[in-house]
């Protein structure tokens, strides 16, 4: 099983709502506030909404803030201005932007702006040369607390964190080295490793959703095809020709890549999809095309390729040296594997980058979070395997909401009347505002963006 699945439906955030427009900033003056920004760099602005303004912005941050002589690099960041009398929002995506600007779920309830921050070492946010070792949760959290102090001159109301996936795990820590620097922090379906050698999630699989038959399906789909390797990497082949993929130098070989694919199967399914598609996991009879859509959907062949996989190495690299990763059993396969521990984040990272893994980062994360973090608030998927290892929020003006029946595109709009009347009205008082009038625009749309966490 490959947890491909911290990853984001990077739209987890996403709603139908929000305030009647308000004025925005007079046309010739935002830009200009923005360009005296030292280290900010106003790259374009592009159409978008009546009411809103979006710019393309990028920070130059040091490559390693304990040593800022060293050299910068430029982090990729977009502006979505509502007013600079609203509140603001940070929205830490955990990897690269998001493919299209869309209104987290937070920005939405407290009608504000929205700043979308690339994380470091996702490109072109990376430094020339790159040091891996630039590369952890303080760096990352130390990107955030810049970008919060240059902009709080413009946006000098309250601020919101808000992420999704390793998104939302970014964002806690930023706030457990910075927590002062925001009013509050909305975490959704972020994982909690503490113990990267002690898992939960095979216990969560095991009994996830409300039918085993459908969890004893996909085992046996995932056997199939294996008992069928020949025709599927034929077909996985065939497709990989045609979109000129390679395997040679992450993945190893297409052999592993279809290992890959089959492991992953349950674990997406879970994340992704549900148990109102359990009706669609062929049966063991079906044709060797059945089987081979139903895995393409569920978990995508093109990502368990050399060129699906590369973008992702910053991701892999964090799990293998501080974040942990979820080790889930193949011993249902294990007569028809021919390779172990695939999904070992060693084994999916380039070679040429040098991993040692620190045991004890997540466990101070997770001991600040249970004793001393404040106004956080965590929503996770009842049926998300990401929710067998939860963050615990203190009593401190924190929260913690599992959304009946969803997956890992869980949001607070998911939740029963009364629990989402609670969270709505906590957010918009962090944000010191009142419950905007409803409205819809196509900012709030959902955009499901697949990510390896």
């Amino acid at each position: 099983m490959n947890w491909r699945g911290w990853g984001t439906i990077a739209a987890a955030c996403a709603l139908t709502l929000v305030g009647m427009p308000a004025e925005a900033a007079p046309p010739d003056g935002l830009a200009q506030r923005l360009e005296r920004v030292p280290g900010l760099t106003v790259v374009g602005e592009r159409p978008t909404e009546p009411g809103f303004r979006l710019f393309d912005l990028t920070f130059a941050q040091p490559a390693d803030h304990r040593h800022p002589e060293a050299g910068t690099f430029q982090q990729r960041l977009t502006l979505l201005h509502r007013d600079t009398s609203r509140p603001t929002v940070l929205h830490t995506t955990g990897y690269g932007l998001p493919t299209s600007t869309y209104r987290t779920e937070p920005t939405q309830l407290v009608d504000g702006n929205q700043i979308a921050l690339e994380h470091r070492f996702f490109t072109p946010s990376r430094p020339e040369p790159a040091d891996w070792n630039d590369l952890d949760i303080w760096q990352a959290a130390t990107d955030e607390h810049e970008v919060i102090s240059a902009l709080r001159g413009i946006f000098d109301r309250q601020w919101i964190t808000t992420g999704a996936s390793k998104g939302g795990m970014t964002a806690v820590y930023h706030r457990h080295f910075y927590p002062d620097d925001v009013d509050g922090t909305v975490a959704y379906v972020a994982p909690n490793d503490v113990d990267n050698a002690h898992d939960a999630y095979d216990g969560f699989l095991s009994s996830v959703g409300t039918d085993p038959a459908c969890r004893e399906a996909l085992t046996a789909v995932q056997r199939e095809a294996l008992i069928r390797r020949p025709e599927m990497i034929a077909k996985f082949q065939a497709f990989a020709d045609e979109q000129r993929m390679t395997f040679d130098r992450i993945i190893g070989d297409i052999d592993r890549g279809l290992e890959l694919v089959v492991l992953d199967a349950p674990w997406s399914f879970w994340q992704y999809r549900g148990q109102q598609d359990c009706g669609q996991v062929p049966a063991p009879t079906a044709s060797t095309d059945e089987i081979y859509r139903f895995l393409d959907e569920t978990v995508e062949f093109a990502f368990y390729t050399d060129q699906g996989m590369e973008p992702y190495a910053p991701y892999y690299y964090q799990a293998g040296t501080q974040l942990g990763w979820p080790d889930v059993s193949d011993e249902p396969l294990a007569d028809l594997l021919h390779h172990r521990e695939l999904s070992q984040p060693r084994n999916l990272v380039p070679r040429e980058i040098p991993m040692e893994f620190e045991p004890g980062v997540m466990g101070e994360v997770d001991d600040w979070v249970r004793s001393r973090g404040s106004e956080l608030m965590f929503v996770n998927g009842q049926n998300d395997p990401w929710s067998a290892e939860p963050f615990e929020p203190s009593p401190l003006d924190s929260h913690s909401y599992l959304v009946p029946g969803a997956n890992h595109g869980a949001d607070i709009a998911g939740l029963p009347a009364d629990r989402r009347a609670e969270a709505e009205a906590t957010v918009r008082r962090w944000a010191g505002v009142e419950a905007p009038e409803l409205r819809s625009t196509s900012l709030d749309q959902r955009r499901v963006e697949r990510h390896p966490l």
